[in-house]
């Protein structure tokens, strides 16, 4: 037979309708529909790219006009170029690895990255209360802190007024009847003001004049407004009355220093303090950097490093026996509920999990009512009479106690939900080969279990460890011995620094900063020990 004779279908050479390749409505092919599926990806992606655009446009938006107001050109840079690289990224059909990468990297750096290096540059400074600002500010404050009026100095007739949105002072001088509006940058001349019978301006061109009422409304505003005059400051007293100030301390720029009251207090870099001759400072002061001392200060502060170890093996022990015994309720009330044979499951799940749903500090609250010696619940149920609080002993089992009513839901939920991915195939094997239920768990479910939970038992012990709340709210760090009042029976590092840092009427943010750092350069490392430890444990189980 010849190739001639053999008859081909019309159709045969073409595809089937509705094959990928295909033409028709159902193929997706040049001149066909797009597969509903494609269709779906398609209109998703161009939806996520118009998010994360808008977003983009928006927070550019938002946060360049205080930029540039606040003249700092790095920042603006930076965002310019941020943004630019966004837009160029889903603005082009390439680079789409990179479109899924950017999110997640932009919002790793702006929580996680930045707060640590903001954290660590803080340390290396002295700033906290009194070093706030810059040296200009510092000299600015201390001057206006020391305004006092002195005889014969000039008064006048105050009129609180408006001009452009802006609180002004209408300041008519009680012997030259001359006008001026004073405004946070100084003085200046106003020609046709008109006066009152009592002196006050009841008219000026361009300036909206307050009525009483209108300046009580204000009080606050106008009691804060300070007009600077040459070697002073002119400043409200009540709602209708401003003299000026002269300050009687004056910054001397020729010798870097402030003089008035009969001394000198000349500026140390180092502190970033004016200091005296006998070593006293002005309580004002400016941000420095201080390099390494806020470091070196928790190591050689005797009444700090003295603590530090007994604070340390406290918090360690909080920690790991919080996790382990959040971990062992949870997980046993999570493998009673998993037996086949048990029933009316969803019911006590659903009482199990309350804990979790409440409010965690409204409910230690509650604890620490429940533990007072004279009316808390606890003595009263058992008839005891233990002062629960008052004891470093057994103020530690109930913070403990406290630490695990609220913690063994959440273990008790993440190990529900691994259980259900061991196939029950295992254990009913080892059952089949002999192994008691015992052993079973023990060499079965248990390392299955661990596998699975090690990264949420890691971040459980690094929450823990810093677990302010259930310290703070239960026992403020007490019990306190009476010749120390600095470290209490509970304390953690993180109770212990803030007591530290902000307990004594003062915020020392660089200091806090600094063992802030030491607690994360501790959680570090024994999260990456215990990270390799359950990296080996994978290799054995993989």
């Amino acid at each position: 037979m010849s190739a001639d004779s053999v008859t081909t279908p019309p159709d045969a050479t073409r595809p089937a309708a509705g094959s990928p390749s295909g033409t028709g409505p159902a193929g997706g092919g040049r001149h066909g529909r797009v597969p509903a599926r494609r269709r779906e990806l398609t209109t998703g992606f161009l939806l996520s790219r118009i998010a994360v655009l808008g977003v983009t446009a928006a927070l550019l938006l938002f946060a360049l006009p205080p930029l540039v107001s606040a003249g700092a050109w790095p920042a603006v840079a930076v965002v310019c170029v941020a943004a630019a690289i966004i837009a160029f990224l889903y603005l082009t059909r390439r680079f789409v690895p990179a479109k899924y990468l950017i999110p997640g990297t932009v919002f790793l750096l702006a929580f996680q990255v930045f707060p640590v290096l903001y954290t660590v540059s803080t340390a290396v400074t002295n700033f906290g209360d009194g070093h706030r600002g810059t040296k200009t500010e510092a000299v600015e404050a201390i001057e206006r802190g020391s305004l006092r009026q002195v005889p014969g100095s000039p008064e006048y007739q105050l009129t609180a007024a408006i001009k452009d949105g802006e609180l002004v002072f209408l300041l008519a001088d009680a012997k030259t009847k001359r006008v001026s509006a004073g405004t946070a940058e100084g003085l200046t001349p106003v020609e046709g003001a008109k006066l009152g019978i009592t002196g006050k301006v009841v008219q000026a061109p361009g300036y909206e004049v307050l009525t009483a009422p209108q300046a009580a409304a204000r009080g606050k505003e106008i009691s804060a407004l300070t007009v600077p005059t040459e070697g002073g400051a002119i400043k409200a007293n009540g709602l209708s009355r401003a003299v000026e100030s002269k300050a009687e301390l004056v910054y001397d720029a020729s010798c870097d220093c402030v003089q008035g009251r009969g001394d000198r207090w000349t500026a140390d870099a180092s502190t970033g303090y004016f200091v005296n001759g006998r070593g006293e400072h002005l309580a004002q002061g400016w941000q420095v950097n201080v390099g390494l001392s806020n470091f070196t200060r928790v190591v050689t502060d005797p009444t700090i490093s003295g603590h530090f170890a007994g604070v340390f093996a406290w918090n360690l022990s909080f920690a790991l026996i919080s996790v382990v015994s959040t971990f062992v309720l949870g997980m046993a009330l999570a493998l009673v509920l998993h037996h086949p044979r048990m029933r009316g499951t969803k019911v006590y799940r659903i009482v199990l999990i309350l804990p979790y749903a409440m409010p965690a500090f409204a409910m230690l609250l509650i604890w620490r009512d429940m533990f007072n010696r004279d009316f808390g619940l606890i003595n009263q149920l058992t008839g005891l009479d233990l002062n629960w609080l008052g004891d470093p002993l057994t103020a530690k089992a109930a913070v403990l106690l406290v630490n695990l009513w609220l913690g063994f839901p959440y273990m008790f939920l993440v190990t529900t939900g691994a259980l259900q991915a061991i196939p029950r195939e295992l254990t009913e094997a080892a059952g089949i080969d002999g192994a008691s239920p015992w052993y079973a768990f023990r060499k079965v479910t248990l390392p299955l279990l661990l596998v699975a939970l090690a990264p949420l038992l890691i971040s459980s012990f690094a929450f823990n460890f810093n677990n302010f709340n259930a310290i703070q709210l239960t026992t403020n760090g007490g019990p306190f011995d009476v010749d120390n009042t600095q470290v209490g029976g509970t304390d953690l590092l993180i109770t212990y620094t803030f007591r530290l840092a902000f307990g004594t009427g003062s915020a020392q943010f660089g200091f806090a900063a600094a063992i802030s750092v030491f607690i994360f350069a501790i959680v570090a490392v024994l999260s990456a020990i215990t990270f390799r430890m359950t990296r080996k444990q994978e290799e054995v189980y993989r």
